[in-house]
């Protein structure tokens, strides 16, 4: 059986345009995973993207995952309440052509719906341009969580391509 989803991909061009959502609490925090700890990236990817159907990365080895996250241009941040995770980002840079993809972003279940994803996609977006770059981009689909479009296109970002999957 066939699936039809929609595909958004997002863009913003300057700090300028972002429209910030406040942080929630001074409970909550904010950090770069340093040292990288891909136990972490696993973790957040299979409790975060089981309910949305997350499954490119559900067969890579141990060595696949360390790879990625050792890369330079990967870095991952996670969100926490006191010493509880809440959720995560993971921003990969793209020198060469000068801006930085949001490649994975999500809240776990039990945190969603408390307004904390517009404050985590504004820190998302913040940490991308510290790398001087000009553009910052991000897709979702209509597999992610139901308010998920509309938190990158109340922060500024605006939609440059659309295109219709069948899985």
């Amino acid at each position: 059986m066939t699936e039809e989803v929609k595909r958004s991909y997002l863009e913003i061009n300057s700090l300028q345009d972002l429209k910030e959502g406040d942080k929630p609490s001074e409970d909550y925090s904010l950090n770069l995973i340093d040292p990288i700890n891909f136990q972490l990236n696993k973790f957040f990817y299979k409790n975060i993207g089981k309910k949305h159907k997350w499954i490119d990365r559900l067969s890579w080895s141990e060595e696949k995952w360390i790879n990625y996250v050792s890369s330079e241009k990967v870095k991952t941040y996670v969100f926490k309440f006191k010493d509880d995770l809440v959720g995560f980002f993971e921003l990969i840079l793209h020198p060469e052509k000068n801006e930085t993809e949001i490649a994975y972003f999500g809240i776990l279940e039990e945190y969603q719906n408390k307004k904390l994803g517009s404050y985590l996609l504004t820190e998302a977006i913040k940490k991308s341009f510290q790398n001087n770059v000009s553009r910052v981009w991000v897709h979702t689909c209509s597999l992610d969580h139901k308010n998920a479009l509309n938190n990158y296109v109340s922060r500024g970002m605006k939609v440059f391509k659309t295109e219709i999957l069948n899985i």
